[in-house]
């Protein structure tokens, strides 16, 4: 019984040790993101052969646009490593001022209820732009700046709640008026989390959550579509497959392919259900797909992917010594992270069809850059942890920094020390007497201690202060 005690004891050791080391969180980052990418190119060029084939006459249509579209957003994620943060900082105002002209202007020359009625683009001949998901992201900065920059000198809940509250409120609204049931959440969870970070009394937090609650039926009782998809929700939940040439098509194709799928797959390429019978199976559904062509096991791969993300994004968030990178990694995390298990709970029939989509994995333009570009943010927390900053101090930047050429992270200075430096440069400088240089008490001579003290005659010679003097 000792032996196996040992080997676990030795495996817990080296993995204390490894999640120890200063940049594991940011390689870690690094790697979850470029894994999940990678898995997503894989699985829409397979999701996509059908339906690209019959739009564009090749199978290739969709992935090259996709391919396109995750090089763009690697493009923001290397841009957003080389800027300071307080140029992030300073972005975060007219970011969050950009989201909310383009929330309305989508309620305004927009395309229209789509087929799942709700009006959520903004069309430029090909080039769509969707912008509920930059509105998620810079709630997220904005938020994280203001409540940061009120977290140490508010006095009441209002001075450090009230001008968050309301851009959240008014976020929240506009993506209600568009009819984006599944971004309302989002963005809801992302607004709450930054105010569960800033340590708001978990009387409030439960009054908060019990008032979006009530929002949240309040909206679905208004619009009939939505009552529908609750309907199909709970008749897929209890296995009730009543209507499924109606409503429940979808999920019960999607239910079907998870069947499919059994342990290990039918193979990579192998899914029958994209041939025309899930719809939305490279977007909404594509985890629908994964479990069909690479079964439990690729599936369960995603979903732990996913978790690891949660896991080391909360661990960036929690090494922070500046409360704004605090706030951001653990919002940018939430928002990722809820995202990625909505979609996934209700391709698997947990929850209500809400059109989500899987973050990093699914076809998407506007996800896609704007998801890893957020991951670019994260990336820049992971480098500003205190212990990543002394290791690059002390051993240089590691190899893929050197590669993408990005500039060493500064160190963490508090407001009263950065305001104590800009009066320096605005005031002359007054300088007193050395901090080697002591006055004598007898005379009121100055001292100095770095020079060589002269040997007085009648005294021996001492050694280090251990010898004894001669008279």
């Amino acid at each position: 019984m000792s032996a196996p005690s040992g080997k676990r004891t030795r495996f817990r050791d080296f993995v204390a040790d490894q999640t120890a080391r200063p940049l594991f969180d940011y390689f870690m980052l690094l790697g979850i993101t470029v894994v999940l990418t990678g898995i997503g190119l894989v699985m829409v060029l397979s999701a996509s052969m059908a339906t690209s084939g019959q739009e564009s006459g090749s199978v290739w249509g969709v992935f090259i646009r996709q391919a396109v579209m995750v090089v763009l957003g690697f493009i923001g994620f290397w841009i957003v490593l080389q800027v300071r943060i307080r140029a992030i900082k300073a972005l975060a105002t007219p970011m969050m001022v950009i989201s909310l002209i383009a929330l309305v202007a989508v309620l305004v020359v927009g395309t229209g209820m789509d087929e799942w009625g709700a009006q959520q683009w903004i069309r430029v001949g090909s080039v769509g732009l969707q912008p509920s998901e930059l509105a998620k992201i810079a709630l997220s900065l904005w938020g994280a700046k203001v409540l940061a920059d009120r977290l140490r000198k508010a006095t009441t809940f209002g001075e450090l709640y009230g001008l968050f509250a309301a851009g959240a409120l008014a976020t929240i609204l506009l993506v209600a008026v568009q009819r984006d049931l599944g971004m309302v959440v989002v963005i809801s969870v992302v607004a709450l989390a930054l105010t569960v970070c800033t340590g708001l009394p978990g009387k409030a937090i439960a009054l908060l959550t019990g008032v979006g609650i009530i929002g949240f039926v309040l909206l679905i009782l208004f619009e009939g579509f939505r009552s529908q998809r609750i309907l199909t929700y709970l008749d897929t939940f209890f296995l009730n497959y009543s209507d499924i040439r109606g409503p429940g098509y979808q999920v019960y194709q999607g239910t079907l392919s998870l069947a499919d799928g059994s342990l290990t797959g039918v193979g990579l390429g192998q899914s029958r259900a994209k041939w025309f019978y899930l719809p939305e199976a490279n977007n909404d559904f594509i985890f629908a797909i994964i479990g069909e062509e690479l079964g439990f096991l690729g599936a369960t791969l995603v979903i732990v992917l996913y978790g690891l993300l949660g896991w080391v994004g909360l661990r960036i968030a929690m090494k922070q010594v500046d409360p704004f990178l605090r706030l951001l990694a653990a919002t940018l995390t939430t928002s990722v992270v809820v995202s990625a298990f909505i979609n996934i709970g209700y391709v698997v029939g947990w929850l209500p069809v809400t059109g989500i989509q899987l973050p990093l994995i699914s076809a998407g333009g506007t996800s896609a850059i704007i998801t890893i570009g957020s991951m670019g943010m994260l990336a820049t927390c992971a480098r500003h942890e205190p212990e990543s900053i002394s290791a690059m101090q002390t051993s240089g930047r590691p190899v893929v920094d050197r590669v993408l050429r990005v500039p060493e992270p500064l160190p963490y200075e508090q407001r009263s020390v950065r305001d104590g430096r800009s009066r320096a440069h605005r005031e002359p400088q007054r300088f007193g007497k050395p901090v080697t240089y002591d006055n004598d008490v007898r005379g009121g001579t100055g001292v100095d201690l770095d020079r060589p003290r002269r040997r007085d005659p009648r005294q021996g010679t001492r050694n280090n202060g251990q010898g004894r003097s001669r008279r």
